[in-house]
């Protein structure tokens, strides 16, 4: 008979997710079991956040290397060593990977499972290996995988997602890039920088989930100048040997040919193996289970979901909350606590990154917006190009949400965020000092559009344009 191994919590997945769930549980005091098939390191560090912007480095170098003649300084013959640059983006992708692997040694060897998971009651897993897992509580964190349409499955080794990529031997002369979300716009920016022919394509017409109009337009013109950019369209798919064929119809039409093409379209949850119909959790329409995003919790079941897997933010700062709160809930069960969740806050590093925070457009919303084509600072450094827009509450002018393409607005966004998630209105964040000159200054403009919005806070009983005590 297998051996039926029991604890008071236990995480399916080694990611960002489980790994916090896993050390929140054991810091309350429960016991743990984590499983996971490879415990190869987080997605962020192997296939993520790290590499990618290993590569975005590398193409700024480039591009800064370009762009020295508005300052009187002349670089000639600038090279880019393909070979080079890949292997950089390896070796510090495998630096990032390996130490997330020993920081996963250091838990007990006792804690740490190999195999993979499946529910076979609501209390119980089964591990490929025949062992079963009885546990009070389960965490899932399995994270996800990319999603690659069907007509694009049989490109072959020229069928590109962030799994492959960095794994190329050398920089391809022409690359198809498909989804224009975060990670299409990174790499095709990146590559486009890095001397690659790119086009990059989307069925939609919307860039990065960028919210305002203007702040859309100024990144569409950011995005063109680097390479050639075909919204609104469907592709068909030919594949050769040397290559492949791409043809497209809809707001355009056209065809070209690719050494590679890169699938961005997005990272489906990992949910076909763990056998969720053992668990009897009610299901969203896309197989999710449904839950609690300020609990985790699934329904009222002890089953409780973490990072990537939830479908919800799939953003590390998101993932590493999600499993804190789920891993310190999972011991409390039945008593589960509703945490207080960061304001949703995503960054895209293009050049200039691409941010978006909290609320948009909603009844009796007031907006600010900054141009950073004549900014002060910006235009000292040579990186004047952008839109900001603000969004703020009636009738208090307090910051709901923001979105921004602009210079520094990676670092633009923390601030706001920050500001929107303590309840800051327009007006206060003003009365902050802003040092001269500098990149923040560009922020005044959209906040004295919102404050002019404002209706003046009165003392009781005063009239509107009456002296107090008058």
């Amino acid at each position: 008979m297998a051996e039926t191994l029991q604890c008071d919590v236990a995480v399916i997945g080694a990611g960002t997710a489980g790994l916090a769930a896993e050390r929140a549980a054991r810091a309350n005091g429960a016991s743990t079991l984590l499983i996971d098939p490879y415990y190869s390191g987080t997605t962020c560090a192997t296939v993520g956040c790290m590499p990618s912007k290993l590569l975005i480095a590398a193409s700024h170098a480039a591009h800064a290397a370009r762009s020295t003649d508005m300052f009187g300084i002349t670089v000639s013959d600038v090279a880019i060593d393909g070979k080079a640059v890949l292997q950089r983006v390896r070796d510090e992708r495998d630096r990032f990977a390996r130490l997330t692997r020993e920081s996963i040694d250091d838990i007990p060897a006792g804690i740490r499972l190999s195999g993979k998971a499946k529910f076979v009651a609501p209390d119980r897993l089964e591990l490929d290996d025949g062992r079963q897992i009885k546990a009070r509580s389960i965490v899932i964190a399995t994270g996800s995988t990319p999603f690659v349409p069907g007509e694009f499955a049989g490109l072959g080794k020229r069928l590109l997602t962030t799994e492959s990529i960095f794994e190329l031997p050398d920089l391809p002369e022409r690359l198809g890039v498909v989804g224009s979300g975060a990670i299409g716009l990174e790499l095709a920016q990146a590559m486009a920088r890095l001397d690659v022919d790119v086009t990059l394509f989307d069925h939609g017409e919307q860039l990065g989930g960028i919210r305002c109009p203007k702040v859309h337009d100024a990144l569409k013109a950011i995005i063109e100048a680097d390479l050639t950019l075909k919204l609104g369209v469907e592709l068909e798919v030919k594949a050769a040997d040397d290559g492949v064929t791409l043809a497209w119809d809809g707001a355009s039409s056209g065809q070209g040919d690719f050494d590679y093409v890169l699938i961005a379209t997005g990272r489906p949850p990992n949910l076909e193996s763990l056998n969720l119909s053992a668990t009897g959790l009610e299901l969203d329409d896309d197989g999710v289970p449904v839950h609690d995003r300020d609990s985790m919790q699934c329904g009222e079941s002890s089953t409780f979901l973490a990072g990537d897997l939830a479908n919800d933010l799939p953003l590390l700062h998101e993932a590493s909350q999600d499993g804190a709160i789920a891993g310190r809930n999972a011991v409390a069960f039945p008593a589960s606590t509703h945490a207080e969740r960061f304001t949703p806050f995503s960054i895209i590093f293009t050049s200039p990154p691409v941010a978006r925070i909290g609320q948009s457009e909603d009844d009796g919303v007031i907006t600010g917006t900054a141009d950073f084509s004549d900014q002060g600072r910006a235009r000292v450094e040579g990186v004047n190009e952008g839109v900001l827009t603000l969004y703020a509450a009636a009738p208090d002018g307090r910051l709901i949400g923001a979105d921004l393409c602009t210079p520094a607005s990676e670092h633009l966004a923390h601030m706001l965020a920050w500001a929107i998630q303590q309840g800051q209105t327009a007006t206060q964040l003003l009365e902050m000092p802003f040092y001269h000159p500098t990149i923040e200054e560009g922020l005044k403009q959209a906040l004295r559009t919102i404050c002019a919005a404002t209706p003046l806070e009165l003392p009781e009983n005063q009239d509107r344009g009456v002296p107090a005590g008058a």
